[in-house]
């Protein structure tokens, strides 16, 4: 009573509180509040700030263009060996998810048989989602989704090119090293089925052409996953936003180069008759160039000619 007491006493000198004093007292502030105003002297309608606020659930269309520049340009500019290493971590975790995409997916006959469509879901579902979900909560570097954002970047003059370079080769690299250290483990785990032998000559068997193009769809949605849950502010937005186009991308029998780096040296280490050269220039060559296509022109030119400069 005694505190109250003196909070009225102290309002009352401050010029226009008189108002609200009878509504001061017959609801007494909050601890918080009573705190501020004896620090301060003085009695505020509002003691919230509105940066306390808490961020949207989902930032409009324009935000998330914006924060596709800033994540970009700290992209380009970060250390070569930085790069690598997160990358090699990314590597592990898509790699960690196509393994269980077929594991799961891949290892239901019966279903593929009786209801291929079906089988396809499953294939999707389980998977590829948790592996790009782990990249984007654990800021590791995938080059697909760099394809994108550090392009975007680049073209609204936030990043340059030798950092472009820079990152799309780094996460490159490092990216392929992350897959074949997972797809090792796997082979001498002896856990994995050997259903992924003939997935691996399947890819490797495709024409050029057809590689391409699955290659420019599957990074299309990639990168639209990786672009939508950056809008996102709470895990639960990030999930749903990665799950839908990943598990979509996979289900459609697209793909991604990365998922490949573990995949196909995955079958060729369980007895697939594939060789390197053939893996490189019949399927990770002609898919990496479709990926790349896909986060350049699908979404960091169409971005840009949006909600660029002066749009």
């Amino acid at each position: 009573m005694l505190l109250a007491a003196q909070v009225l006493l102290a309002c009352a000198f401050v010029p226009g509180a008189q108002p609200r004093l009878a509504h001061a007292a017959s609801r007494p502030p909050a601890p918080s509040a009573l705190a501020t105003r004896a620090r301060g002297g003085a009695c505020s309608a509002s003691t919230v700030r509105a940066s306390d606020a808490p961020p949207p659930a989902l930032k409009p269309p324009a935000a998330i263009f914006d924060g596709a520049i800033a994540a970009g340009a700290a992209k380009a500019s970060m250390p070569a060996s930085k790069i690598f290493v997160l990358a090699v971590i990314s590597g592990c975790h898509i790699a960690f998810g196509s393994c269980l995409s077929m594991m799961v997916g891949g290892a239901v006959p019966g279903i593929k048989e009786a209801n291929p469509g079906l089988q396809r879901i499953i294939l999707g579902a389980f998977g590829l989602p948790f592996g790009l979900l782990m990249t984007l909560i654990s800021g590791a570097e995938l080059f697909t989704g760099n394809t994108a954002l550090v392009t975007t970047s680049v073209l609204n003059g936030k990043a340059s090119v030798r950092g472009l370079a820079k990152s799309w080769f780094y996460s490159y690299a490092g990216n392929l090293v992350g897959s074949l250290l997972i797809a090792s483990l796997f082979a001498a785990s002896g856990v994995m089925h050997t259903g992924v032998v003939a997935v691996a000559t399947a890819k490797v068997a495709m024409p050029w052409a057809q590689a391409f193009v699955r290659g420019v769809l599957a990074n299309w949605l990639v990168c639209m996953a990786v672009w939508m849950a950056s809008g996102c502010s709470d895990l639960a937005g990030k999930a749903v936003a990665v799950w839908f186009p990943i598990s979509a991308f996979v289900a459609m029998g697209l793909e991604h180069s990365v998922a490949n780096m573990a995949i196909v040296p995955l079958g060729m280490m369980l007895g697939a008759p594939v060789t390197v050269r053939e893996f490189v220039l019949a399927n990770l060559l002609p898919v990496t160039l479709g990926n790349a296509f896909a986060g350049v022109v699908a979404i960091a030119v169409a971005f840009t000619l949006a909600y660029g400069k002066g749009k």
